[in-house]
């Protein structure tokens, strides 16, 4: 069975991009027969509030977005990264860094549209620092990685020169995304992951940390990115396409047929009902280009 998820952070309201990830993950999964799961990933403590994990999951429930089971939190479930964190420190595969953002910049320019450098491998061979606290890094060789997104179709990434080794812990002890999420998909029995086109390089590294750690590998579908009319992906800032202000002037409906729309699922932006899509889904509709949202 075909096992898709929607992981939001609740660091604000929902916004456009959120929910085009949602109705999409949801469609792809559901059009299988499939379940789709909800984790909410609220592992920055400095960010996240419970508040807008309710508020997330109330709009899901608005939109008619029905997940199966229970959520899975993350910032419940530290212990569990605690054992695979160490599995991978005891074979000798992590190993303190230091260096700030700053540093990194300092020696190459961002390569990435992101802003993303890739970490050249300063503190590999540092011996130990007594009292100085650090982020944690894993290993990774160098080699090609192979990946088959379901919409994007091939691409290969070197991790070595094009990642570096990445941070699995950081500074502060928070657990960092890459390994809370593979520990979490599969530990839940995903099978896909639907999510936006600016996490096509997540993708080897996850593929990656999932092999050191024996898991299956789920199958990645990115789409493109909803940007607003300067050319710029939304955000939690773009305050008029949040769920917060589209409620109070759109119904449920209007909102899935504007998405629909937007996906290529429609024609126009009618009114419609997600689970009136289902039929209509198909990756070979949606645009592998990204889309400009104009005013709701």
């Amino acid at each position: 069975m075909t096992k898709g998820r929607f992981a939001p952070s609740p660091t604000g309201r929902m916004h456009m991009g959120n929910m085009f990830c949602a109705l999409l993950s949801w469609l792809s999964a559901k059009s299988k027969g499939g379940e789709w799961l909800l984790r909410i990933e609220d592992i920055d403590p400095g960010r996240s509030r419970e508040e807008y994990a309710r508020l997330l999951m109330e709009d899901l429930d608005w939109l008619g977005l029905e997940w199966d089971g229970e959520p899975v939190v993350q910032s419940r479930r530290s212990e569990i990264y605690e054992h695979y964190f160490h599995q991978l420190q005891q074979r000798g595969l992590t190993y303190p860094c230091y260096c700030t953002r700053a540093d990194l910049l300092a020696t190459q320019a961002p390569h990435e549209s992101d802003g993303r450098v890739a970490y050249k491998g300063t503190c590999r061979n540092l011996p130990p620092q007594p009292g100085r606290q650090g982020a944690t890094r894993l290993l990774v060789t160098d080699q090609d990685i192979r990946c088959s997104d379901g919409h994007y179709g091939e691409y290969t990434v070197n991790l070595a020169r094009q990642v570096g080794d990445f941070i699995i812990r950081r500074k502060d002890g928070a657990w960092a995304y890459q390994l809370a999420v593979v520990v979490d998909d599969a530990l839940m029995g995903v099978t896909e992951v639907v999510r936006g086109r600016d996490l096509l390089l997540s993708t080897p590294q996850q593929m990656y940390l999932g092999g050191l750690l024996g898991f299956p590998i789920p199958h990645f579908i990115h789409f493109p990115l909803l940007c607003n009319t300067e050319g710029q992906r939304l955000s939690k800032r773009d305050k008029s396409l949040d769920m917060g202000s589209l409620r109070e002037h759109l119904t449920a409906r209007q909102i899935i047929g504007r998405l629909a729309y937007l996906a290529g699922l429609t024609p126009a932006p009618d009114p419609v009902g997600a689970k009136d899509l289902l039929p209509l889904f198909s990756w070979e509709k949606v645009p592998r280009e990204d889309v400009v949202v104009e005013k709701m």
